[in-house]
């Protein structure tokens, strides 16, 4: 159950860093908001 809890919180972040990243203009925000993602994926899809 906790598993669920805790990668439905990481899809939930993830939605909104991946709205937020193709809203940016400006390409470096954009390629923060890749290296955040990279991490998030890995974690919903429980791969360490």
């Amino acid at each position: 159950m906790m598993t669920l809890i805790y990668r439905a919180i990481a899809l939930f972040i993830l939605f909104f860093v991946l709205r937020c990243m193709f809203r940016e203009k400006d390409f470096w925000k954009q390629v923060t908001a890749t290296m955040v993602i990279i991490p998030l994926v890995l974690r919903i899809l429980m791969i360490k």
